[in-house]
């Protein structure tokens, strides 16, 4: 038996703690993933999970939160495994970001949504980012928007009988038509339910309207349609996509203008034009199906080179 005295005890105390909390801390921050050189950790999952979650995901509480984290972590596993793919490939071909080129992102982003340093930096807060954290962050989104554009976007050329191809294979898309950008409230029709009930509820969210209600919270809150979520916007539709009950209506409207509710197959509809957008002269309707297509080819040229990225890699889940 050896004595220890108390100074030693003490020590011996600490280590064990430190040891334990080591160890506990390895446990929660455990490896989901090896990419090549790198790890990637539990932590950094989460945490770029919750830097991207949406607005109404930020508001939950943390264990609805986590809910839905637990959900799609596979999905976005796999997305953070092509980053670190993407910016180990910029690494290798000496692709680099300068602090000045930082600072003057950093700026531009300030100017263009007319922020002070402090608003800014009280902007991060609320984002849950450090200053530091966010500058590593742009700093690899700005490497590797440089990275894509030397290996995709710049290599992306559409000659004339490209673009004759793909206008004969996708007619729509140059078609000459009026647009409309709408917001709709749809109620269903139900099967056991009485049509004047429907009508009646629909009455009564029209004059909340006329009263100065907003036609975009009350879509969220009632409407029956996709849309609801995006307060009802329906986006930019062509003239070609609407049915003959639509286009009648619309036709009688000016922006800004909200329907009296009327009945389709679909249910009883209440809509607001937003805008109006002319046909398309020759030359847009061109330059939008040039756009069209360097997307399309963008698209598969991309999901192409993280193919080729992952199989000549050593990537292995832990998840």
């Amino acid at each position: 038996m050896f004595k220890v005295n108390r100074t030693g005890m003490l020590i011996m105390i600490c280590i064990l703690l430190f040891s334990s909390r080591s160890h506990a801390a390895v446990l929660l921050d455990r490896v989901v993933a090896i990419v090549n050189q790198d790890v990637i950790t539990w932590s950094e999952l989460y945490k770029a999970m919750e830097a991207d979650a949406s607005p109404k995901v930020k508001e939950l509480r943390d264990d609805e939160k986590r809910k839905i984290f637990k959900e799609n972590e596979t999905f976005f596993l796999e997305t953070l495994i092509n980053v670190r793919l993407q910016l180990q490939e910029a690494k290798n071909m000496g692709i680099r970001v300068s602090d000045e080129e930082l600072q003057e992102a950093i700026g531009n982003i300030q100017k263009k949504y007319s922020m002070s340093e402090a608003a800014f930096g009280e902007s991060l807060k609320i984002e849950g980012f450090t200053y530091a954290e966010y500058k590593k962050r742009l700093r690899e989104q700005i490497i590797i928007s440089k990275l894509v554009n030397m290996e995709i976007r710049n290599k992306i050329v559409i000659t004339d009988e490209d673009l004759k191809k793909f206008a004969t294979e996708n007619k729509e898309v140059l078609e000459n038509t009026e647009r409309y950008k709408i917001s709709q409230i749809l109620l269903k029709k139900q099967k056991d339910t009485d049509n004047s009930k429907i009508e009646e509820k629909a009455g009564e969210l029209l004059r909340k309207i006329e009263q100065g209600g907003s036609f975009s919270d009350l879509a969220q809150q009632y409407s029956e349609d996709p849309s609801a979520k995006a307060g009802g916007d329906l986006g930019l539709l062509k003239k070609s996509q609407l049915n003959k009950i639509f286009i009648d209506i619309l036709s009688a409207m000016k922006p800004g203008d909200v329907s009296k509710p009327f009945w389709t197959e679909s249910g009883l509809h209440i809509i607001k034009l937003e805008s109006r957008a002319e046909a398309k002269n020759k030359d847009e309707a061109r330059e939008e199906a040039k756009n069209i297509l360097i997307n399309k080819i963008y698209a598969e040229r991309f999901n192409a080179w993280i193919k080729s990225l992952r199989e000549k890699s050593f990537i292995e889940v832990k998840l």
